[in-house]
């Protein structure tokens, strides 16, 4: 993990293995998440790679001949609820392809831009196994339709069709990738840190009823209102400056 300033970048390093989750990879990746979200003067996390691949998906010389306890999606679930979960938010910069589990890393993230040659494809199937784990984190950002299409076909599918479906929030040229991440960096450092985990976990929460959905939805909207955050932001607002979360020269 690198730091600069307010923003974590975590780097996929397996070049050799296109980046595949194995258990090196899946540890090293769960420990600098932990490490970034426990960190109070990290705003937003990168995520990126080393190498033309993102990430392939489960490292399947590992998985071969291995029994289900000691397959690697035992891992995977942690590394997706922690970047699903994460107060901080993430931005998952790709330079290349991703297939498989590496797209589940992608769905997790807050925001993803990739450039615009690389390809992705829910392979799952043409190996005999299916999304599962995955599918907690990528079904609610695909639409439906296109969820079927690609997870029973296993089909390889562009960035422009990646943007179109959901999967990802910008396809760019390889020459603006790092402008188009360094512009979504900016964007979230001027919002308040606490009022991002709040609006993360409304974004998680299950809806109910409407009245009763509105009656709690107020409670903790007044409860924004009436906090620091939120103070603070008014007064800036009032006087005209820059709030004090507010990354200097951004």
């Amino acid at each position: 993990m690198d730091r600069a300033g307010p923003v974590a970048t975590i780097t996929l390093d397996s070049p050799a293995n296109r980046n595949a989750l194995s258990a090196r990879l899946r540890r090293g990746l769960i420990r600098h998440l932990d490490d970034a979200i426990a960190d109070p003067e990290v705003r937003v996390i990168v995520l990126t790679h080393t190498g033309p691949v993102f990430c392939a998906g489960m490292d399947l010389k590992e998985s071969a001949g291995a029994a289900a306890g000691d397959q690697g999606v035992q891992e995977l679930p942690r590394i997706l609820e922690t970047l699903w979960c994460s107060p901080t938010p993430v931005v998952a910069r790709l330079a290349g392809p991703a297939r498989a589990g590496g797209i589940g890393i992608v769905a997790a993230c807050d925001i993803a831009v990739t450039v615009d040659s690389a390809t992705f494809a829910f392979s799952e199937v043409r190996i005999g196994v299916i999304p599962a784990v995955i599918s907690a984190v990528v079904l609610p950002r695909l639409e439906p339709r296109a969820a079927h299409e690609l997870f029973l076909t296993g089909d390889t599918f562009d960035a422009a069709r990646a943007a179109a479906i959901g999967l990802v929030n910008r396809s760019v040229p390889a020459a603006a990738l790092d402008a188009e991440v360094e512009r979504f960096v900016t964007l979230l450092l001027q919002g308040a840190p606490g009022a991002q985990d709040g609006t993360k976990r409304l974004l998680r929460r299950p809806r109910g009823d409407l009245r009763g959905d509105l009656s709690a939805l107020t409670t903790i909207s007044a409860g924004y209102f009436a906090g620091p955050e939120a103070q603070e932001g008014m007064a800036a607002f009032r006087e005209k400056r820059a709030p004090s979360w507010t990354a200097p020269g951004r």
